[in-house]
């Protein structure tokens, strides 16, 4: 390996910047999981509660913003599905390959597109933007990496983009 690669193997170099894991959501936004959301966190917003409201504001329902993410987070078990869903599989597949068995997210920035409305279909897909050389930190020695969730609906607008930062690593020997 040479020394601008930082000991980044070929198999992650040739990732970088390359759309992973395409999805689609697993069934058009409704408003239930947005109820159910907004319930959980006490958000009496009347934009989600009260249609007269969503409609006078932004022509119709739309969902909290923040919700994003959940459109993509599998469900334990689906008719025909076989094997481990993860969200965020891009993770897990860095982990795996730099034999890396503990991670945490360090950071987590989003971009907010055009609202999701109910009924929308939504597709994403994971980008590695940056892996770090070998790191040594208090939790131990890893990489950092930059992962983008790119989101969009059925008409392809942007709906938004969920950057994570992460840090996988080996605890040190005990």
């Amino acid at each position: 390996m040479d020394e601008a690669s930082n000991g980044i193997p070929a198999a992650v170099q040739a990732l970088i910047g390359v759309a992973q894991h395409a999805e689609e959501s697993s069934f058009p936004i409704e408003m239930a999981y947005v109820y159910n959301t907004c319930a959980a966190v006490q958000n009496g917003n009347p934009l989600y509660w009260d249609e007269a409201v969503a409609r006078e504001i932004t022509h119709g329902w739309i969902t909290p913003p923040t919700m994003m993410s959940v459109w993509f987070r599998p469900h334990y078990w689906v008719p025909g599905a076989s094997g481990e869903r993860l969200a965020l599989q891009l993770h897990f597949d860095l982990k795996r390959l730099f034999d890396l068995p503990e991670a945490i997210i360090a950071g987590n920035e989003t971009v907010f597109g055009v609202p999701v409305r109910p009924g929308d279909r939504l597709r994403a897909h994971q980008v590695l933007r940056s892996v770090s050389a070998v790191k040594t930190t208090r939790v131990g020695v890893g990489r950092f990496w930059v992962i983008d969730l790119e989101c969009q609906n059925q008409h392809g607008e942007f709906v938004g983009r969920d950057s994570y930062d992460c840090f996988g690593y080996r605890r040190p020997a005990a």
